[in-house]
């Protein structure tokens, strides 16, 4: 395969991998080249098993007509983007559980999660108030650390979806939940508001979702122009 075709082959998986579900008529958009040529890519891309058509409902009303098909990286696909010593790091959590039991485990995760944490909270609140702003903010932090990040709005309007579309720590995640379950409280706390975590890669899921309400921000909003209209300055 020509340097070229490589570079497009790879940027086609990372996109299907960060923004997946997607069709090759939005991939053909975004890289700007013709829906052949994506077509081609994605025949070769889920003949090696990097990728497979997505069966899960529509996140967004159905066109008329036969509807596109929407692909979603595989496992093997998620593993092309490097989770470079998970044997090692499963080994080291399996001996630190048998020395000291789930405490230890757990703190460590919590260990490495306060790092995380500390890292992006100045990134997310230079972003100011703004629910999306933030979750943009963060969503960039993570994708620089790896885990291809990405802020989708949620159906109605009523929330916001952070999806992590690759997890540098697939492998000891699916082993230790609980490292998923610190990375929930973080962004928690980083968000400034209740989180929910819908889906997860180490679940077996193509994404990691985490829902973001947006109601409790509406509802602010409008507390707050109520207030002036009945006591206008």
């Amino acid at each position: 395969m020509p340097d070229s075709d490589v570079g497009t082959h790879d940027n086609i998986l990372r996109l299907i991998i960060e923004r997946g579900p997607i069709t090759s008529a939005e991939l053909a958009s975004i890289l700007v080249l013709t829906p052949a040529a994506v077509r081609r890519h994605l025949t070769q891309l889920e003949a090696d098993g990097q990728i497979a058509e997505y069966t899960g409902a529509a996140s967004r009303p159905a066109r008329r007509g036969r509807p596109s098909r929407r692909y979603v990286a595989t496992t093997l696909g998620q593993a092309s983007f490097g989770d470079a010593y998970a044997d090692v790091a499963n080994q080291a959590l399996d001996f630190l559980q048998e020395a000291m039991g789930e405490e230890g485990v757990q703190a460590f995760a919590t260990q490495r999660i306060d790092q995380l944490e500390a890292r992006y909270a100045d990134v997310v609140n230079e972003a100011g108030e703004d629910p999306r702003a933030r979750a943009e903010a963060l969503a960039s932090a993570l994708t620089r650390d790896g885990y291809a990040a990405s802020v989708r709005q949620g159906p109605g309007g009523l929330t916001l979806q952070l999806c992590q579309g690759h997890c540098p720590i697939h492998d000891v995640a699916s082993s230790y939940p609980v490292m998923c379950e610190a990375e929930t409280q973080a962004f928690h706390r980083l968000l400034n508001v209740h989180v929910q975590r819908l889906a997860t890669l180490a679940g077996g899921e193509h994404v990691c979702t985490l829902t973001i309400p947006l109601v409790s921000r509406i509802r602010e909003t409008i507390t707050r122009k109520d207030a002036h209209d009945t006591n206008p300055a």
